[in-house]
């Protein structure tokens, strides 16, 4: 699935879609990102050191599961991160660099899905991270 695809699955936009292809892998969604190096988030983390922010790759890891989660979006029904477990960063990653991600789903509780994730750059281990994802209707407002 590459970006346009993509854009059917997921409500995000430039400069916030932080995916550029993904695929599925048995139980697994392999996807993938490259950093360009002009991203808004490099702007001023670090200056003279370009590194990505953290949070930032765990939303990358985030956007690349969706198609974990493809059956249950119709268009109506968008993920939102609601938690963020066991995160461990291993390796910065920089610009140039390719951030795949591999993900598959833990547990599905409702409208609550669990997955597992882990980010490689040309295979060393960036970052891992158990993400909690909850299925919403941005139609319905909470008051």
């Amino acid at each position: 699935m590459e970006k346009e695809e993509i854009k059917t699955l997921l409500p995000h936009r430039e400069p916030m879609l932080l995916v550029d292809r993904m695929e599925m892998d048995g139980e697994y969604c392999v996807s993938e990102y490259k950093v360009r190096g002009d991203e808004y988030f490099l702007q001023g983390h670090f200056p003279g050191m370009p590194v990505v922010p953290g949070v930032i790759l765990c939303e990358m890891m985030g956007q690349g599961s969706s198609l974990l989660l493809r059956e249950r979006l119709d268009g109506k029904i968008v993920p939102m991160f609601i938690g963020m477990e066991n995160v461990r960063f291993k390796h910065p990653v920089h610009p140039g660099d390719v951030v795949q991600s591999r993900a598959k789903i833990l547990q599905i509780r409702g409208n609550l899905i669990f997955i597992e994730s882990k980010a490689t750059v040309n295979g060393q281990l960036c970052c891992t991270a158990h993400l909690s994802v909850a299925l919403v209707n941005p139609q319905v407002k909470p008051e």
